[in-house]
């Protein structure tokens, strides 16, 4: 029997956390719910305030951006590699303005913090201080804008979604990645961080969570269900029908109120919310396909993620994946793989 896999969900608030033992009950296995790297590295800003800091690793979730900010603006001087500046932006010219000089060593009398969504030596003494085993295998997802230098990054991101309908026929197993496009660099780096296993999108892990549930997916053949995973930065729906996803719509979390995200959310669902109006109302962006009539309107709404309270006195309901909402996308990852496995083409 294969061991077990180490599964992370790294969001831009927390990092939910699966140890997945393949003879175990969903219920038996170990989960964490920790502070995200981005927000752990936030708070090591804020308490080295006025020293001088050299960031160096790997691109990683820009989460502790605003921290950074606020020590440039009290006057703390910062350096960078170049792969730790693109966690900050994909322009490095951008990143120079803001006063931030390259550096591939560490300035004398800086202090060194390293930058990374996946550090194993972190995860390595949290398994052997809990008596667990090392794992077989390592997969984790994340929310990768992409590189693309000189265009929107929002708009750059949406493309990730375009390919997913238009090229993968809205079969979220092929944002599995096992090999990462060259645009996903975050990914990229999550990757290698990891060893080699397979990565996705939070996106796509959280829509896959959901069809984990056995009774979401055979709802999903009988009629077009609505899957939102409401993040504490990022939203985005799913128009899902027979397992198939026909139409995305991504936007911030906190640029919605309940009214508007219901608004939204009923115009998508008749494909009739534009890419346009999403966007300059500083979201991502909106994309259907043809919505099939059998779909009968994609009513039925699951609402997953930390900020899922915003919807709490709409008609919707709140799974539990595996018996845990915090581990959905930990649960989706499990079920892109076995379906990755079964068909391998999947992948874009």
């Amino acid at each position: 029997m294969p061991g077990p896999t180490l599964i992370l969900d790294i969001g831009s608030g927390t990092q939910d956390v699966l140890y997945h033992f393949p003879n175990l009950e969903p219920e038996n296995c170990p989960k964490f719910v920790l502070p995200s790297p981005a927000r752990m590295v936030a708070q090591r800003i804020q308490s080295l305030a006025g020293r001088p800091l050299w960031l160096h690793g790997q691109n990683m979730g820009g989460g502790f951006f605003r921290a950074l900010q606020a020590h440039l603006n009290a006057g703390g001087p910062v350096a960078a590699t170049e792969s730790a500046a693109y966690s900050i932006g994909d322009d490095l010219d951008r990143v120079r303005a803001m006063g931030i000089r390259q550096a591939e060593k560490c300035p004398e009398g800086y202090t060194p913090l390293l930058l990374a969504d996946f550090v194993p030596e972190f995860w390595n003494g949290l398994l052997d201080h809990t008596g667990l085993e090392r794992p077989a295998q390592i997969m984790a997802c994340a929310q990768d804008h992409g590189f693309h230098p000189g265009t929107s990054n929002r708009r750059g991101r949406f493309l990730l979604w375009e390919r997913l309908l238009l090229e993968a026929h809205g079969d979220p197993a092929a944002l599995l990645f096992s090999e990462v496009p060259r645009e996903m660099t975050r990914l990229a780096d999550l990757q290698d961080a990891i060893g080699g296993g397979l990565v996705s999108d939070t996106g796509a892990a959280a829509v896959l969570g959901a069809l984990h549930e056995p009774e979401i997916a055979a709802q999903s053949h009988e009629r077009g269900i609505t899957v939102v995973n409401l993040g504490n930065s990022h939203l985005i729906a799913f128009l899902v029908y027979r397992e198939r996803i026909h139409g995305v719509y991504e936007h911030h979390t906190g640029l919605v109120d309940a009214s508007k995200l219901l608004e939204h959310l009923a115009l998508f669902r008749t494909g009739r919310l534009t890419m346009d109006t999403v966007f300059d109302d500083r979201g991502h962006g909106c994309l259907t396909l043809d919505l099939p009539a059998a779909a009968r309107g994609f009513t039925p709404t699951y609402v997953l993620g930390p900020q899922r309270a915003l919807l709490k006195d709409a008609d919707v309901t709140f799974p539990a994946p595996g018996g845990d909402m915090m581990l959905a996308g930990c649960f989706g990852m499990l079920k892109g793989r076995t379906l990755a496995e079964a068909a391998p083409q999947r992948h874009l």
